[in-house]
């Protein structure tokens, strides 16, 4: 009997080891086949609460500029423009971050960057590690971001096409002068600048293509610009005549993060 007794205690203690061992293994078993929680995250890069959002296309109508048509050559006050800040920027803030355009030469209508490299630029010596670029394609067709070494440093790069007269290369606008360009040869046309943030219909019957501005901005960002008029509150060529108020621009842009490799719209 005591004997018998022994037996049963070693027994029991040892189906309770057993059972311990099988519940240890069950855990384990389960836990090996539990798959932790995906802790990937995408970082969604964040902007101050006054600066424009990334990927949303913003509009600036009327930005004005001196004007002096009877001393046209005369150097007017160099704009500042802040992509960033939807804003023009004061003269003290040239060698800041603070604006990402400038828009100088005859009528202020020649653009350039916020760069610090070039001598002849408003940001040089200063932060701004901006550049220009202008592509012949349509604002919504544009995607691609060009390569590093299409962007340029100089003030005043970008004005007239040479499709038009005083033509300086490809530019956001066609001058024409003598009214035969675009328009009928009227007095009411001559001497009128069309924007080429759409394609252009010429008197010839020839369509002139759209042009949209690229620009890297003093931090880094990209933005891409379709220029739309330089008259106060006319947005069409048809409209555009000689007497126009002018010197008022009106453009839309984007700003999509330093890296990105597009532009897209969300």
């Amino acid at each position: 009997m005591k004997i018998i007794h022994i037996f049963q205690k070693r027994a029991t203690a040892s189906l309770a080891v057993l059972a311990v061992a099988a519940l240890t293994f069950s855990s384990c078993s389960k836990s090996e086949g539990v798959k932790p929680d995906d802790t990937t995250t995408v970082v969604t890069p964040t902007r101050d609460a006054d600066k424009v959002p990334y990927y949303k296309v913003q509009r600036v109508e009327n930005l004005a500029a001196q004007t002096d048509d009877q001393n046209p050559t005369e150097p007017k006050t160099e704009i500042l423009f802040s992509l960033d800040y939807k804003k023009e920027q004061p003269a003290t803030y040239a060698k800041t971050t603070l604006w990402d355009i400038s828009l100088s030469g005859l009528y202020n209508s020649f653009l350039g960057p916020n760069s610090n490299t070039d001598s002849g630029n408003s940001g040089y010596q200063g932060p701004g590690k901006g550049g220009i670029t202008i592509v012949q394609q349509a604002f919504e067709d544009v995607t691609a971001i060009p390569a590093a070494a299409d962007f340029k440093t100089t003030k005043g790069l970008i004005g007239t096409d040479d499709r038009g007269s005083f033509g300086t290369g490809t530019g956001w606008y066609l001058y024409d002068f003598g009214g035969t360009e675009v328009g009928d040869g009227s007095a009411t046309k001559v001497h009128v600048a069309y924007a080429l943030g759409n394609a252009l219909k010429l008197a010839d019957g020839s369509t002139l293509a759209a042009r949209t501005i690229i620009v890297k901005t003093a931090s880094g960002d990209y933005a891409k610009i379709k220029m739309i008029s330089c008259y106060k509150d006319i947005f069409t060529p048809d409209q555009m005549l000689t007497n126009s108020p002018h010197m008022y621009f009106t453009f839309e842009y984007m700003i999509v993060p330093a890296g990105s490799t597009k532009f897209e719209i969300k």
